[in-house]
C-alpha cells in the first residue's frame, strides 16, 4: 500500500493542477499548490488495551518508516540521475546549485567515486549522487547525512529552480517536481504516528506518582483542580514510579525524541480514550511534564491532546466537555503554546455496538455539529477526526459519502479519518483505485468547504430531523431490547457465531474481549461485527432499522420519510448503507447455524428474521424498489454472483464448529480447518469487520 501511495501522490497533485488550469486558465506548471495530502498511522502507537505497545515500539515503528522512505528517495535519486544527463558544456546551471556541488565535494567526498569520470561534466548527475550519499549516510546513521527532510527538500528544489532557469522545463523538471511532492508529503517519517492510551492507565500512574491512594475515588472536578495546581507548580512525582509508570513516562520521552529525529510531523495527536471529564485531558499534560516533554520556549507540555468520545453518554456530553476544557486557564495556556491545534476523535465502532447503526449515525451527526460549534471561534486549528471500522456497521464506507453526509457547515478544511483492515487494500491497493479514492475524498471536501464559505448550505427541514430522531430512538430501543434486554442473548451469540474461534485467532492488536468475562458488554466492536459477518447474519449492520423506519413512517408518514431520503444526504446515506447490509446478509445460510444453538435459544432467530423482513419492506417502500439494490445493479449483481461461492464454506464451517465444540474445543486439526474457513469466508465476502 505504501508503495502505491508513494507513486500516486504526484499524480494526484497533477490532476488538481490540470483541473485548475482548465477552469481558470492558469498554467498547471506555474501553480504552487499547497500540501493537500498527508498520511498517518496508529500502528506502533496504539496502547489502548495493548500492553506490548510502548515507547520502544514507537521508536521502532518510526525507525522502520524512516528506513523505508529514505530507501525510496535514494532509489528515485538514482533514477533521476539517469534522466538528468545535461552537460555543463551545453547547458548552464544556477549559481546556487554550483555552489552546493562544491560544498558537497568537501562534505561528502566519497560521492565522487560513485559517479564515473565521464559524468564530471554532468552537474545534475553529480549532485544527485551527492544527495544519494547523504541519504545513505542518514539511513546508516553515519556522519554528514541529512538531519531533517527540509534539508533534502532544499537540495531537490535547487535542481528544480536550476532547470527552470536553464531551459529545463522539458528536460527533467517534471520528474524533479514529482520527487518534491513526495518529500513534502512523506518527509523523513513517511506517516505521522498518532499515540493512544486509555485514561484509566494515566490515572493509575498519577495515583502512584502523587502518592494519593484515594486518587481514583475522587470526583472528576477534584482531580481537575489538583492537576491544575500540580501543573502550575510544576510538581513532579512524589513517589518512585512502578514499571507501568516508567513505561508511561517512556512513551512521552519517545515522542520527543521522534520529533527531534524525524521532524515535527513524525508524531501526531496523543489520543485519550475513555474520556469522561477534563481531568482526563489534564492528566496527560502532567505526565508529559514528568517526562520532561515540554516546549523549552513556552514551558508547556509538547503534546497535542485529542479526547476520544466513543460511547453514547460521552458523545452527548462531548461539546459541553470541550467548552469546559477550553475555558480552563491551565489548558488555555497549553493550547496557546501549541498554536491552537486541537483535535477531537469520534469513535464510531463502540457507539454503533452500543445502540445499533441507526442510533449511532444520528448521535454522531448531532455530536459533530455540536462539537463544531464548541470549537469554532475558540480554537485556531480544530480537527474532528473519525475513527471508523472497516464495515459499514462500524462507520465504514466511502470517504466522500461521509463528508457529504456531515452536518451543514460542520466540515472542517482538515479531514482526518481512519481506514482499517481490508478497506486499506480495497481502496488503496491498486494505483487507479487509490487515485479514485483520493479524488472522491478531495472533491467532496472541497465542495463542502466551498459551499460553507459561500453561504450556500441548505438547512435541514425540521420534519426531516424529526424523522431521523424517531428512527434513531425506535431502532435503538429494538436493538437494545434484543442485545441487552435478553439475558441469554450472549449465549446465543456465542453458539450461533464462530466467536469462540475468532477470540483464539492471532489477529489484530488486542484481545477479543476487554476483560476476562466473555459477555457482550466486554466483547470489542470489531470481533462482534466479524462474528456476525461470518455467520451471514450481519446483524450489527441493520438490526433495529425495521422498528426505526416503521416508527418514523407511522409518526410522520411515508411521504415525509421519502422526502427526507431524497433531500437529505445524511439520511440517504444511512438508508443506502442499511440496504447494502440487508442485501449482503443471507438468513437462509444463517439458519444453518441454528443447529449449533440450544433449543430454548431458537426464539432469537425468529426475532432476527422478523426484524430483517420488516427492515427490508420499509427500505423498499422508502426507495420505491421491488428488490434490494435495484438502484445499484452492479453491486446487486456482484452479491448475486459472489455469495453462492461462499455458501459451501459456511456449511462446512457449521459442521466444523459442531465437531470442534464436541471435543471441548481441543482438537487442533479441526481448529486449523476452522481458521481456514474463517479466512475463506472473509475473503469471499470481502469483509472482516
Amino acid at each position: 500500500m505504501g508503495e502505491v501511495l508513494y507513486r500516486v501522490v504526484p499524480d494526484f497533485y497533477e490532476e488538481v493542477a490540470e483541473a485548475l488550469e482548465k477552469l481558470y486558465g492558469i498554467e498547471a506548471e506555474a501553480l504552487q499548490l499547497p500540501r493537500i495530502l498527508g498520511f498517518g498511522t496508529w500502528v506502533g502507537g496504539d496502547m489502548d488495551g495493548n500492553p506490548d505497545v510502548n515507547g520502544k515500539t514507537i521508536r521502532e515503528t518510526l525507525d522502520r518508516q524512516n528506513r523505508v522512505i529514505l530507501s525510496a528517495y535514494f532509489e528515485e535519486c538514482q533514477t533521476l540521475a539517469q534522466e538528468l544527463s545535461q552537460s555543463a558544456s551545453r547547458v548552464s546551471i544556477s549559481a546556487g546549485l554550483a555552489k552546493r556541488i562544491e560544498h558537497y565535494n568537501t562534505l561528502v567526498p566519497g560521492s565522487r567515486s560513485i559517479t564515473p569520470a565521464r559524468h564530471d561534466r554532468m552537474p545534475y548527475r553529480v549532485f544527485l549522487a551527492q544527495c544519494g550519499t547523504r541519504l545513505r549516510n542518514s539511513l546508516e546513521g553515519r556522519p554528514n547525512g541529512y538531519e531533517h527532510a527540509q534539508e533534502f527538500e532544499g537540495d531537490i528544489r535547487l535542481i528544480a529552480d536550476s532547470l527552470r532557469a536553464n531551459k529545463g522545463w522539458n528536460a527533467g523538471h517534471h520528474s524533479v517536481q514529482r520527487l518534491l511532492r513526495r518529500v513534502q508529503t512523506f518527509g523523513f517519517h513517511m506517516a505521522t504516528l498518532d499515540v493512544r492510551q486509555h485514561t484509566s492507565v494515566h490515572h493509575q500512574v498519577l495515583a502512584q506518582g502523587l502518592g494519593d491512594p484515594r486518587w481514583l475515588e475522587r470526583t472528576a472536578q477534584q482531580r481537575a483542580e489538583l492537576l491544575s495546581g500540580a501543573l502550575a507548580r510544576d510538581q513532579g512525582p512524589r513517589m518512585e514510579l512502578d514499571p507501568q509508570g516508567r513505561r508511561s513516562r517512556g512513551v512521552f520521552e519517545a515522542m520527543v525524541q521522534a520529533r527531534h529525529r524525524y521532524g515535527p510531523d513524525a508524531i501526531g495527536y496523543y489520543v485519550v480514550s475513555g474520556v469522561q471529564g477534563i481531568d482526563d485531558v489534564l492528566a496527560v499534560l502532567l505526565l508529559a511534564r514528568w517526562a520532561e516533554a515540554w516546549d523549552k520556549r513556552s514551558g508547556e507540555a509538547a503534546v497535542d491532546v485529542a479526547p476520544m468520545f466513543e460511547c453514547l453518554d460521552t458523545l452527548e456530553r462531548g461539546a459541553d466537555l470541550m467548552r469546559q476544557l477550553l475555558a480552563d486557564p491551565t489548558y488555555q495556556r497549553h493550547l496557546a503554546a501549541r498554536l491552537g491545534r486541537q483535535g477531537v476523535v469520534l469513535g464510531h465502532a463502540d457507539i454503533s455496538k452500543e445502540g445499533g447503526i441507526c442510533n449511532a449515525r444520528v448521535a454522531i451527526y448531532h455530536a459533530q455539529a455540536a462539537l463544531n460549534e464548541a470549537l469554532k471561534g475558540v480554537v485556531a486549528h480544530p480537527v474532528i477526526m473519525h475513527a471508523r471500522g472497516g464495515s459499514i456497521a462500524l462507520g465504514g464506507g466511502r470517504i466522500d459519502t461521509l463528508v457529504r453526509a456531515a452536518p451543514a457547515g460542520a466540515t472542517n478544511p482538515v479531514l482526518r479519518i481512519t481506514e482499517q483492515g481490508q478497506v486499506v487494500n480495497q481502496s488503496y491497493g491498486l494505483r487507479p483505485i487509490a487515485m479514485r479514492t483520493l479524488e472522491r475524498a478531495f472533491s467532496a471536501l472541497a465542495l463542502s468547504v466551498g459551499q460553507a464559505r459561500r453561504g450556500a448550505l441548505v438547512a435541514v427541514a425540521p420534519v426531516h430531523e424529526a424523522c431521523a430522531a424517531t428512527l434513531a430512538q425506535a431502532s435503538a430501543a429494538a436493538y437494545r431490547r434484543l442485545v441487552v434486554g435478553e439475558p441469554d442473548f450472549q449465549d446465543y451469540f456465542r453458539q450461533v457465531t464462530p466467536i469462540d474461534v475468532i477470540e483464539r485467532m492471532q489477529i489484530g492488536s488486542r484481545a477479543a474481549y476487554r476483560s476476562a468475562a466473555t459477555t457482550i458488554d466486554s466483547v470489542r466492536a470489531v470481533p462482534w461485527v466479524f462474528a456476525w459477518i461470518q455467520s451471514r447474519h450481519l446483524l450489527p449492520g441493520w438490526f433495529g432499522a425495521g422498528h426505526g423506519l416503521g416508527a418514523a413512517i407511522e409518526a410522520h408518514g411515508l411521504a415525509a420519510v421519502q422526502s427526507a431520503y431524497t433531500q437529505w444526504q445524511f439520511l440517504r446515506t444511512l438508508i443506502d448503507d442499511i440496504e447494502a447490509m440487508l442485501a449482503r446478509a443471507d438468513l437462509e445460510i444463517a439458519f444453518a447455524y441454528e443447529e449449533l444453538v440450544d433449543e430454548p435459544l431458537h426464539r432469537h432467530f425468529d426475532a432476527i428474521r422478523t426484524e430483517y423482513e420488516t427492515a427490508r419492506q420499509h427500505v423498499l417502500a422508502v426507495k420505491g424498489y421491488a428488490a434490494l439494490l435495484d438502484g445499484e445493479p452492479q453491486l446487486q449483481r456482484s452479491i448475486q454472483l459472489r455469495n453462492p461461492y461462499v455458501d459451501p464454506m459456511n456449511l462446512m464451517q457449521v459442521d466444523l464448529l459442531r465437531r470442534w465444540r464436541a471435543t471441548g474445543r481441543e482438537d487442533r486439526d479441526l481448529f486449523e480447518a476452522l481458521l481456514a474457513s474463517i479466512s475463506g469466508i472473509a475473503q469471499g465476502l470481502q469483509s472482516t469487520g
